[in-house]
């Protein structure tokens, strides 16, 4: 079934969206790709296979190997092929993505402000929220990947 084009149906909306994409990921200190790290976490707890697609390009393009790459989803078990930042980043990306069920624990929210700054935290958590929205809306109106199937 085809789904509207929200980005056409609602340019306002779009907008406002790529807004806030917009500051996160120029209006920050946060490195470009700790951003896209978080993105392309979110994004796989998500299902988005559009957000999949581009935050692995993008981190591929900012020097990421395809061996960590594939370890995202089980960062826990390849730890130690992320910085101190980065794990606290995946950590806090997963707390606040399933904030139904976690609460954004207070154990959760030290572990991440051991790390970050006040400033960058509050940073970090609108980048992920930013993410965890336009993945609802690239899921909900099934937003392709750029991907083509092998030749």
């Amino acid at each position: 079934m085809n789904r509207a084009n929200w980005f056409t149906v609602s340019p306002e909306g779009a907008k406002a969206l790529g807004g806030l994409h917009h500051f996160v990921t120029t209006g920050t200190a946060l490195p470009a790709k700790l951003v896209h790290l978080v993105f392309l976490r979110v994004s796989q707890m998500n299902g988005c296979a559009h957000c999949i697609d581009i935050h692995s390009r993008d981190l591929i393009k900012a020097g990421m190997s395809i061996d960590t790459l594939v370890l995202v989803p089980v960062w826990h078990e390849a730890a130690y092929l992320f910085t101190d930042q980065e794990r606290a980043a995946l950590a806090w990306a997963e707390e606040v993505t399933r904030v139904g069920e976690t609460q954004a624990s207070d154990e959760a929210y030290a572990a991440a402000a051991g790390v970050f700054s006040e400033k960058d935290l509050v940073d970090l958590t609108l980048t992920i929220a930013a993410m965890n929205a336009i993945n609802r809306m690239g899921v909900s109106f099934r937003l392709k990947p750029r991907a083509r199937p092998d030749q």
